[in-house]
Parts: structure tokens; sequence; C-alpha cells
């Protein structure tokens, strides 16, 4: 399974497949007794995808074969005891993956040429992602954070790691002591090229950072060279090897006040469009705001999701059962505001009561 979605990844995920590329997209439980029905759910889910591939007269016998067995590999990446709010599954000729998303997704099967992301957008939209740089004389390492969950950056050249074993043994002996940890130059040199590091990775997904470790290392980061504005300092030591859970909890108070300030601000810009009359509310306006490409700013309840029908000019509810309901809108909404260049924001549930959970700044 993929444990971090990143845009990087979300844009490989949109380019064009052979047909048939299936998306297979299920709601997953964390807990017992809910979690128990999981299992029969993904094997119904499969067999679904199973007979649409064997009904499709545009699938040949080859690619069909392939494309069985990429779910089949697919099914047993999935670890449900480990699961989170939702599943996504794509299968394609010669490749598949597997995704979980800590948000809530509607069940469907499809088969196109391309797979089916508007769910894991709205998601990657939803996990208010952060970067938490844990640093020490001897290990500088990255977390990849989000309100559910952490975990460690291995690539671009983390986790760097050293040796403390004093390396001028004759000077030890004939002085009787060490440079301060923190003024030695292998110290310096070695946080130097973890910064460099830092910075190739905060240029490619820059995120809100971070850093992590005792005042002295914390301060000699901060020496080192420029981090980005924003940047928070965490003064606590024993996390350069986590766990991932402990990295999390470190910042948890800060990112928690850091989502209350957002929402105050994104409230204010609302009611400030409002006067200028830039302002959309509820499903129908901003569905329609979305299209025609006019969000600059859109903020959505957390959990808030709807099913409707699209009757063109306007959307009513409708059940999810209804062959022609659209039970992920708010999803493609997020998407399709995304698509267009809008800062998207999800905020607390009740937050934005007088606009039926959703509302919008607009450029025009």
């Amino acid at each position: 399974m993929h444990p971090a979605l990143s845009a990087d990844a979300l844009a490989k995920l949109r380019q064009p497949r052979p047909y048939p590329a299936v998306s297979l997209v299920m709601p997953t439980h964390r807990r017992e007794p809910d979690s128990s029905q999981d299992p029969v759910r993904l094997r119904n889910l499969l067999a679904k995808a199973g007979k649409a591939l064997d009904e499709d007269p545009g699938v040949t016998r080859e690619r069909r074969a392939d494309v069985l067995d990429q779910l089949e590999r697919a099914a047993a990446e999935i670890d449900l005891v480990h699961a989170e709010d939702g599943l996504v599954v794509f299968a394609a000729p010669g490749e598949h993956q597997v995704w979980t998303v800590a948000r809530e997704v509607p069940e469907r099967v499809v088969l196109a040429d391309t797979f089916l992301t508007r769910n894991l957008v709205a998601a990657q939209a939803a996990e208010r992602p952060y970067w938490a740089l844990t640093v020490a004389a001897d290990r500088v390492a990255l977390w990849s954070g989000g309100p559910e969950r952490a975990v460690e950056h291995t690539g671009d050249g983390f986790p760097f790691e050293r040796s403390l074993e004093p390396q001028d043994v004759e000077r030890e002996e004939r002085v009787g002591d060490v440079p301060s940890t923190f003024q030695d130059e292998d110290t310096r040199a070695f946080f130097r090229d973890a910064h460099q590091a830092l910075r190739t990775v905060l240029a490619s997904e820059p995120r809100p950072l971070y850093v992590i470790g005792e005042a002295p290392a914390v301060s000699l980061l901060e020496e080192t060279g420029a981090l980005p504005q924003g940047t928070t300092p965490v003064r606590q030591g024993g996390l350069g090897h986590g766990p991932a859970e402990a990295v999390r909890k470190a910042v948890e108070p800060l990112t928690e006040a850091h989502e209350a300030a957002l929402t105050t601000t994104v409230l204010a810009e609302l009611d400030a469009a409002r006067g200028r009359r830039e302002y959309a509310g509820g499903l129908d306006e901003v569905w329609r705001a979305a299209k025609e490409g006019r969000i600059h700013l859109l903020a959505v309840e957390e959990h808030h999701r709807a099913v409707v029908r699209d009757y063109g000019d306007h959307l009513e509810p409708a059940e999810a059962s209804d062959l022609d309901a659209r039970d992920d809108i708010v999803d493609e909404i997020v998407e399709q505001a995304l698509e267009t260049g809008a800062e998207v924001r999800f905020v607390r549930d009740d937050s934005l009561a007088d606009a039926a959970r959703i509302a919008a700044v607009l450029r025009y």
C-alpha cells in the first residue's frame, strides 16, 4: 500500500491508461464490529469488477486476463486490519496500486481509460500534510505527516546518519576533551548536507515545516541556512528514530492551533466576499461556480458529503441507490476547483452551517 499521497503521485495517476483502467472505491472501517464486513464487501466488489470486465466487448481476452491478475495482486496487498476510512484500488494492463484514505468514499467500480482520482484528490486536500524534521547530532530524519498519521520519508538522501565516536582520538588523549558537539565542524557539515536535502524536498513539495530537536540542534539548523517562512521549532529531543506516532503527537497541538487559526481566516474571507458579492454558498451555487472556473477559495466542512442528481442547471438530493445519483459530488467539486487553480480549505464541522456546509470566494 502507498502510505502517503503527493501532488506528483496524483499527476501520474491522472495520466491516460490503456483501456480498461479499473477503479475500485470502497468505504472501510477502523474498528469492530463495522470492520468485520469489510472483507466480504471487498470480495463482492472484486467480483463485480471481474463481471464488468467479462461483459465488456471492448476488452480483449489478453487484457482481461492481465487486469484480473493485477486486481488479484492488489487484493493480496490490502491490509484491512489497519484500514482507514476509504480504500481505492487501481488496476490497468501491467500495473496496480492500492491507496487508503482518511476520508469516507462511496462504493464504486469504474472502467475507463483513466483512473478515478477525485476521491484521492479530496482526501489529499483534507489531509493538511506537513513536514516534520527531527534533528540530532547523529541523525536527521524527515517525516511526512497529517492529522491521522506520520510516516518516515526515506528518499532524497533521508535519513542522514553518522557515528558520534570520537574522530580525533589523539587530541582527546592530549587535551582531555573534544569540541562541543554542536560547535564541531563535522556536525556543521552534517547539518549542511541535511539542510540542502531539505531544500530539495520543500521545493518539490511545499508544506508547513516543524523542526523537532533539543535546543542546540534546532539552533544549529537555523544557523546553517534559511528555513521557509512560518517554520515552527519544537524543542523536544529523543525523536530522531521516531516512532512515527510520537512525532505526530509532538506536533499535534501546533497543527490543531494552526488549523483553528486558518478556519477563522477562511470565515473572515467568506464574510468579506459576501459584501463584495463575490460569494457562493450551498451545493448548487458552488457546483455551478466550480464548473465555470470562478472559484478563488473553496471552503468545505470536513465530513460533508451529499448524494444528488445533476439536472444540468441545478442539483437535487437523491438516494445512493438511485441509478443516476452522484454520490461523491463534494469530492467532484473539490477536484474541479483544484483543477482551475482554486485554494481548497477543509474546516471543522458546523463552521459553515449557515452556508449548507460548503461555500466559496469567487474570482468574479
